[in-house]
């Protein structure tokens, strides 16, 4: 893997940006895989599912959450029902919705892949800053979120 440049340009924060989350998101993979835990993905799906109401989310809610296409999110959810940690319900408001729902098997997993993956994010990036660095960091990680929400079409 090539490294960005170094500069202080503007323009060297994008690729920096990509390659620390890039790096991050291997490293913190590489250790679930050692620990013979499932993906990274399958985390926040489990996560997004156990702090919604009852347990569950509309699909459409759950691909929002996560950052994904309904297809992209709806093949993850059908690769966790597959595993016994994730049911499918349909809607009744309409026969077309369906709603994820998190099983006591995938409340259990989430829970054991925590500790794996609280470790790796203190060992991969908490560690390498310092208080300052952080409070700078989410200082300027909030700037951008909220300078895009007018931009963002999914925000209301």
């Amino acid at each position: 893997m090539t490294r960005p440049p170094r500069s202080s340009e503007p323009s060297a924060s994008w690729p920096l940006f990509l390659t620390a989350h890039a790096g991050l998101l291997r490293a913190l993979g590489a250790r679930l895989k050692q620990a013979e835990l499932p993906p990274l993905e399958w985390y926040d799906v489990l996560w997004a599912l156990e702090r919604a109401a009852d347990g569950r989310l509309r699909m459409s809610a759950l691909a929002e959450q996560l950052l994904l296409t309904r297809f992209n999110a709806t093949r993850l959810v059908d690769r966790l029902a597959d595993a016994g940690l994730v049911a499918r319900e349909k809607t009744r408001e309409d026969g077309r919705g369906a709603y994820a729902v998190l099983t006591a098997s995938g409340r259990d997993l989430r829970r054991r892949m925590w500790p794996v993956y609280r470790a790796g994010i203190n060992d991969l990036f908490e560690q390498h800053l310092g208080s300052r660095d952080h409070a700078a960091l989410q200082r300027m990680l909030r700037a951008v979120i909220d300078g895009n929400r007018e931009a963002d079409p999914g925000e209301s």
